[in-house]
C-alpha cells in the first residue's frame, strides 16, 4: 500500500449476519484509518438484520455497532460501489459460491470459522460462541492490522492474508 488510502476489505458470508458482521466490527475498530471493512452476505434472506447476539458481544468487547447491517454482495459489485483491495469470505458456504466480478479484482482469501449462531443450547451456550468467534476474528484481524506497508502491496497481499488463515 504505496499512497496513504485507507485499504478497503470486504467479509463475505452467506446471510450477513454473524461471523462477516463481526469482522466488519472488529476491522473498523482496530484499523485505526488504516483500513475501512465492509460486510455481505451471497444471499441474505428478506428483511435480513445482524444477529442480536453478534450485535450484544461487540457492544459487550467496546466495539461500536452503529450503522451495522446485513446486505447483499451485489451492493459492492457496481461501478459506484467503494473499490474494495481485500475481499475475505468467512464462511465455507460463501467460499465454495461463485463470486460476482469485483472492480479492480481484489486480493481474495477464506478465513472459515463456525458459525455460531448455528450452536444449540442455553442463550449463555450461545453468547459464548458469538464470543469465541469474535476473539478468533480478533486475533487474525490483529496480526492483519499490524502488517508492515510492505506486506500490503496488491500482489503480497493475497498471499499473506491467505497464509493468516492458518494464525
Amino acid at each position: 500500500m504505496t499512497d496513504t488510502r485507507a485499504l478497503n476489505v470486504l467479509f463475505l458470508c452467506t446471510h450477513n449476519s454473524a461471523r462477516s458482521i463481526l469482522a466488519e466490527a472488529v476491522l473498523n475498530d482496530l484499523g485505526a484509518g488504516r483500513f475501512q471493512a465492509f460486510s455481505a452476505g451471497s444471499s441474505p434472506r428478506e428483511n435480513q438484520q445482524p444477529n442480536p447476539m453478534a450485535l450484544e458481544v461487540l457492544q459487550k468487547a467496546g466495539i461500536d455497532t452503529a450503522g451495522l447491517r446485513s446486505k447483499s454482495w451485489d451492493e459492492f459489485g457496481g461501478a459506484h460501489a467503494p473499490h474494495m483491495d481485500l475481499v475475505i469470505t468467512v464462511c465455507d458456504n460463501a467460499a465454495g459460491e461463485v463470486c460476482p466480478y469485483w472492480p479492480g479484482q481484489p486480493a481474495t482469501a477464506h478465513w472459515g470459522y463456525a458459525d455460531p449462531s448455528e450452536v444449540e443450547g442455553t442463550d449463555e451456550q450461545r453468547r459464548e460462541a458469538f464470543r469465541q468467534t469474535l476473539h478468533a476474528i480478533r486475533r487474525r484481524l490483529e496480526l492483519l492490522v499490524n502488517l508492515p506497508a510492505t506486506r500490503l502491496d496488491k500482489m503480497v497481499l493475497e498471499s499473506t492474508a491467505r497464509a493468516l488463515s492458518k494464525s
